[in-house]
């Protein structure tokens, strides 16, 4: 499996899904370094005086947020790490919603999630219920000190948690302005019928292996020749790594009822024997059996 880059746990009513959360999208493109011409040194960024063009040190900076035109409010450090939101290592599900219920505009960014801890069969029944149930989970969840809003959702075999734009960086479709001709538009048949027929005779299937960049593919094969002769400089850069976290597998079965005992519904007797019976199995065996039984 691709490494984890956070580990953590779905968590909804008294239940926690131990889960590895790896990144379902690569970054491509070219990325272009700035070199001094002279003597190929990486060149970068300076804190200038935009006012005076002067260069600033760090310790000379503090940060603000401009409140007028022209007038700033001071924010000291402390009040920043102050402000962050606390990191609890947890997909905190706070609802279910129909899956054609998020707009579009609001989907940001996709994550998978991979069962971790032996929370494989917890994770599979999270999975399950929301395929059967054609809902997806809303989630809070903090990933490197930043709070976002989150969609968890089945694909195929496996959970998906797609970061969603909060509604208040989401614009509405009145900035368009459009107009009565758009909106309340007057088509003809044949226009219809001949827009139709052109969608069907250039309809195809979804071929991923057939979509590519071609500006990337030129530079990189440019690259690549220029490189075969020789025209290479070297220029020096040092990786970093990241820390992770993890949790632990709690019993399924009797969390859920737990977290089902304050709503007041009454439990459906004919499931209700069968997860009694299971509760009583699990009460006597070994504490060593109850750890194999929760692997998925």
């Amino acid at each position: 499996m691709a490494r984890a880059i956070w580990k953590g746990a779905i968590s909804f009513g008294l239940v926690h899904i131990p889960v590895a959360l790896v990144s379902a999208t690569a970054s491509q493109g070219v990325d272009f370094d700035w070199l001094d011409k002279r003597t190929m040194d990486p060149v970068g960024y300076k804190r200038v005086n935009k006012t005076t063009g002067k260069e600033v040190t760090k310790d000379d900076i503090v940060k603000g947020v401009e409140y007028q035109k022209g007038q700033y409010v001071l924010i000291s450090e402390e009040e920043i790490r102050a402000a962050h939101p606390k990191s609890t290592q947890t997909i905190d599900i706070f609802s279910f919603v129909d899956s054609e219920k998020i707009p579009l505009q609001n989907i940001d960014k996709p994550y998978f999630l991979a069962p971790d801890k032996r929370g494989g069969k917890v994770y599979a029944l999270l999975r399950e219920t929301l395929l059967k149930t054609n809902k997806v989970a809303l989630a809070n969840v903090v990933l490197h000190t930043r709070q976002h809003l989150a969609a968890l959702m089945p694909l195929e075999s496996a959970l998906v948690l797609v970061m969603l734009r909060w509604p208040a960086e989401v614009r509405e479709l009145d900035i368009l302005e459009l107009g009565d001709e758009v909106t309340s538009p007057t088509l003809a048949k044949g226009e219809l019928d001949m827009a139709k027929r052109l969608v069907e005779d250039m309809s195809g299937d979804w071929e991923p292996q057939e979509y590519r960049d071609s500006f990337q593919e030129k530079i990189m094969e440019l690259v690549e020749k220029k490189a075969t002769e020789g025209r290479l400089e070297a220029v020096e850069t040092d990786p970093g790594e990241e820390q992770r976290k993890t949790a632990d597998v709690i019993d399924l079965t009797e969390l859920l009822k737990r977290s089902l005992g304050g709503k007041g519904k009454a439990p459906d007797k004919s499931a209700e024997k069968p997860a009694a019976k299971s509760t009583k199995t699990r009460k006597s065996a070994p504490a060593k059996k109850a750890t194999k039984a929760s692997r998925g």
